[in-house]
């Protein structure tokens, strides 16, 4: 028994928690002063709702200055009112968001007067699933932005869509919104007939007492008119047939049957009480009854926001905002610039049959037999389309690229099997003699010239001999490999000369990183124009390897700011911010600007890894997840596609890719993740992935005198006061001094001394090797642990002595110095 009681007084402080719990709500008084407010606190959300439709433009810039007291917001409820309508209304549910005041208020209604208290939660269930019903509608109305809908509604339509599509999606919320109301007013097919029944009963009692009700006025006149007989007043002629009681009594006849059926049989009660009062009420009866129905009731017409009226005024007086303006006389590089080259593609009748007798002995040696063979010329190499006969295995084909190069004499046969959208097997054979692709046939193109995409990019031909485009803010990034001396310059030249002829220099800018220093020189002349920098630098072509780290970390923050101007904005990507700027719906004064494209280019990727490791990688990989929506893409080329370079985590970033040639499959297999790349014949010879489909383009040729002409007639006209300006980023400073703070230390300090301790060698190429740093970075470690007391002086050559003996004698030393 004694053990009992002992289990009992351990559970005693949990069960005295859900007690007090249960003692609070239970009082009477703090039941009272919880409903009111709720009450209250339902009226102040609606004020602060309702003024957000009205001013949430002008608030979008005071949400992030919370704190600042000396920014005003426009809604009546101040800084919360915005705040928590912003949460509720654009990051939450909308129109649907005012079902939560609602609810809240039949809450605290309840709670204040002791009614119903049982339905309280289920009001909460309805109320929510009320209230995603609304928005999610409202998503699929609502197709501009997510206001009205709230982003949780536009984005459950978006994903439901995806799935349902709109036809499904209208008949889903059908089916909700008929099951709500079976549910809620149990409805059902008795229920209906039965009503319709109760209702035909009800009309026909009803006219059965109109009926009555008529003959007894009759009654009530004959009395009347008998007892106005009898009485002491002047008689009248009996020529007159009404009197004027009875004609009041008409008169209030209309009004009388709009009452409910108990209110008209008392009025009848009453009116032979009113048989010796004057004249004049009933008349004033009359006449009021009259006006009431001669009032007209005037509607009032809703009138806009201001902010919509000033931004159609400013659109009407100025039109729409033109990023060009400032430099309107620019004119974009004309096309005899570019040298046009001999393009006509000459097909020899003799190597096409020669070719072909050749696949098809090659073919039948191997007891493969063809059905039909059809041939493709292009600019450098010819696609020999193949149907093989019923039950032969396409792996058996596939397994013949060397045979069949071996029997065309032919360097690169590339075996395409199947091709895609096609029942048929391709067999690449390249060109005997290759026509060049020239970079003024491919701009010169319609295609080209009235491609409607955001950044166009002219790459080259396709086997087919047409323009192959792309779109670079589709991609959204791209990742190009090869060989040295197989063509990335002219791939990268081409890419940027294509923007060059089609967008202007208020619509893009470029960050061009060349560790080689010798390849994008070129494009010094347009720095006023196309080119970003960071400011008090001298070179916007960026060389230098700390440099590069800054840019990247720069970059970076101009992202950020951008995200946090689309967000004031209430917008999802560029496109759509500066298309709300162009309409002078955005004020200038807040912070808004019009946004250019960055196209961030690296020349050798490679060597930036070397020597800067992962305070390269970790800015590339955060632009490429994150930046695509605020118009920042990167365009990345190395000369080594190795696994240590393209990290698993570059390669999920970089959906698009292009190859040129490579010495083995392995590094096919590391850019495309498919071979074929070792196969490629070089000088431009290219193959283009966008996902699972690849695609063999022979690159456009831009030569550099072209790309100097370009510049130069770009670098001569009336350009910015300066390039433009990248955010400020102060890194990690760099020297010898010792950091004798602990605040101002590393953030892998720990790890380096665990590191250095467990080697028992302090040096900076170890640090470098084990945590993947510059050379700087590893050196202030260093500095630091000296200054901390784990390693000794430097010693020349020598590495530095590692003063601390293990880890054990490492933790004291650190919580010593935190004490």
């Amino acid at each position: 028994m004694a053990k009992k009681k002992t289990t009992v007084q351990k559970k005693q402080p949990k069960k005295s928690i859900i007690t007090r719990i249960g003692s609070f709500f239970s009082n009477r008084q703090n039941q009272t002063i919880l409903g009111f407010f709720l009450l209250l606190f339902s009226i102040f959300l609606t004020v602060a709702f309702i003024s957000f439709f009205f001013s949430w433009q002008e608030d979008q810039s005071t949400l992030t200055k919370f704190a600042d007291r000396t920014v005003q917001t426009k809604n009546l409820l101040g800084k919360i009112g915005a705040k928590l309508s912003n949460f509720f209304v654009y990051k939450g549910f909308g129109l649907g968001a005012f079902l939560i005041p609602i609810t809240l208020f039949l809450t605290g209604a309840r709670i204040l007067l002791q009614t119903n208290l049982k339905r309280i939660i289920t009001s909460w269930n309805w109320g929510i699933l009320i209230m995603l019903w609304i928005s999610t509608s409202l998503g699929f109305v609502e197709k501009e932005n997510a206001l009205l809908s709230g982003v949780i509604g536009f984005e459950l339509n978006e994903y439901l869509q995806t799935f349902l599509g709109k036809t499904g999606l209208t008949i889903l919320l059908l089916f909700f919104l008929v099951a709500y109301l079976i549910i809620r007013f149990s409805i059902t097919p008795e229920t209906i007939s039965e009503k319709v029944k109760s209702q035909k009963e009800k009309s026909k009692i009803i006219f059965n007492e109109k009926t009555t009700t008529t003959q007894d006025d009759t009654t009530i006149i004959e009395d009347s008119t008998i007892i106005e007989k009898t009485t002491s007043e002047v008689e009248k002629p009996k020529t007159d047939n009404k009197s004027d009681f009875e004609l009041s009594v008409e008169n209030l006849q209309p009004t009388i049957s709009n009452y409910s059926d108990v209110n008209n049989t008392k009025e009848t009660e009453d009116i032979p009480l009113n048989v010796h009062q004057t004249k004049e009420p009933s008349l004033n009866i009359a006449e009021d009854s009259k006006n009431e129905v001669e009032v007209a009731i005037e509607k009032i017409a809703e009138e806009k926001s201001v902010t919509e009226n000033l931004s159609d005024q400013l659109i009407k007086d100025f039109g729409e905002f033109d990023p060009t303006l400032e430099l309107g006389n620019f004119k974009f590089p004309t096309f005899n610039l570019l040298k046009e080259y001999n393009e006509s593609i000459s097909v020899d009748p003799t190597e096409l049959e020669a070719n072909k007798n050749q696949i098809v002995e090659t073919l039948k040696n191997y007891k493969i037999g063809i059905a039909q063979i059809k041939a493709t010329v292009g600019p450098t190499i010819t696609l020999y389309e193949i149907v093989p006969e019923a039950g032969v295995r396409i792996s058996k084909i596939k397994n013949l690229e060397d045979d069949i190069a071996l029997s065309l004499s032919a360097l690169g046969i590339r075996i395409i099997a199947p091709i895609p959208g096609k029942g048929t097997i391709g067999i690449e054979v390249p060109n005997k003699k290759a026509t060049i692709v020239s970079m003024h046939s491919v701009i010169a193109s319609k295609k080209f010239q009235e491609s409607p995409m955001q950044l166009p990019i002219a790459l080259g031909k396709t086997i087919s001999n047409e323009t192959f485009i792309v779109d670079l803010a589709k991609m959204p990034h791209l990742l190009m490999a090869g060989a040295t001396g197989q063509g990335k310059s002219v791939g990268l030249n081409a890419i940027l000369t294509s923007l060059l002829y089609k967008k202007h220099p208020a619509e893009v800018k470029f960050v061009l990183v060349d560790p080689k220093k010798v390849e994008l020189t070129l494009f010094n002349k347009i720095e006023r124009h196309y080119l970003a920098k960071l400011p008090d630098e001298s070179d916007a072509i960026i060389t230098d390897t700390t440099k590069v780290v800054n840019t990247l970390n720069s970059l970076c923050i101009e992202m950020d700011n951008r995200y946090d101007l689309l967000k004031e904005a209430m917008v999802r990507n560029i496109k759509e911010y500066n298309a709300k700027f162009k309409a002078r719906k955005l004020n200038p004064e807040n912070g808004h600007r019009f946004l250019p494209y960055i196209v961030l280019v690296i020349d050798e990727f490679a060597d930036l890894i070397m020597t800067a490791g992962k305070e390269v990688e970790t800015p590339i990989a955060r632009l490429a997840q994150l930046a695509r929506a605020i118009g920042i893409h990167l365009i990345v080329a190395t000369q080594r596609p190795s696994v240590n370079v393209i990290t698993g985590i570059i390669k999920a970033n970089f959906p698009s890719r292009i190859a040129f040639r490579v010495t083995s499959k392995i590094d096919s297999r590391t850019i495309l993740d498919a071979p074929g790349a070792d196969q490629l014949i070089g000088r431009g010879d290219l193959l283009y992935s966008a996902g699972n489909d690849i695609t063999r383009i022979q690159c456009a040729f831009v030569d550099t005198p072209e790309v100097e002409k370009i510049t130069d007639f770009i670098g001569s006209q009336r350009a910015y006061p300066e390039a433009y300006l990248l955010p400020e980023y102060v890194g990690e400073e760099g020297g010898t001094n010792l950091d004798i703070d602990i605040a101002d230390r590393d953030k892998l300090f720990n790890d380096a001394a665990e590191i250095i301790v467990t080697a028992q060698q302090g040096s900076a190429s170890l640090l470098q090797r084990k945590l993947k740093l510059g050379y700087n970075r590893a050196g202030r470690l260093i500095d630091q642990l000296e200054a901390a007391g784990i390693v000794g002086p430097f010693e020349g050559s020598k590495a530095r002595q590692v003063l601390v003996t293990d880890l054990i004698a490492l933790e004291q030393l650190l919580e010593n110095e935190k004490n």
